[in-house]
């Protein structure tokens, strides 16, 4: 297992967990708020542009077993969160949050995102790293 496979899934893990804590913790009026500005919503795309351009330019590897595959669809994932964020239209963006009923279903959208975060923390701290990238 490559070091930056080991590196990259304990830093997502870790984020992921967290995140989906300080989510649960506060509910969904953080997402509902956050929603409505639309200068944040364009920093949240240019940030999430960025970070997914870096992962998929840094750790496109599909082979090698399951850690480093879903390190690699999370930056997808995340690079496709940016490009969505940064292309669609505000109105757009507001309507399909309001569609899928977030704060009514809270748990049902971050269940899976924490056992993916719980997944690759899980995976990062116990993979044995190679001595070389």
């Amino acid at each position: 297992m490559s070091r930056l496979t080991v590196y990259l899934a304990r830093l997502i893990g870790l984020f992921i967990v967290l995140l989906i804590a300080d989510l649960l913790l506060h509910g969904s009026a953080v997402v509902e708020s956050g929603m409505a500005d639309k200068p944040l919503m364009f920093t949240y795309g240019v940030i999430s542009l960025g970070l997914g351009l870096a992962l998929v330019l840094g750790h496109n590897v599909w082979s090698g077993g399951a850690l480093p595959v879903v390190v690699t669809l999370v930056g997808w994932l995340i690079l496709a969160k940016g490009l969505l964020l940064l292309y669609l239209p505000p109105e757009t963006l507001t309507g399909m949050y309001a569609g899928i009923h977030f704060s009514e279903h809270l748990f049902l959208y971050v269940v899976p995102s924490l056992l993916i975060g719980l997944y690759l923390t899980w995976a990062g701290f116990t993979a044995p790293a190679a001595r070389s990238s």
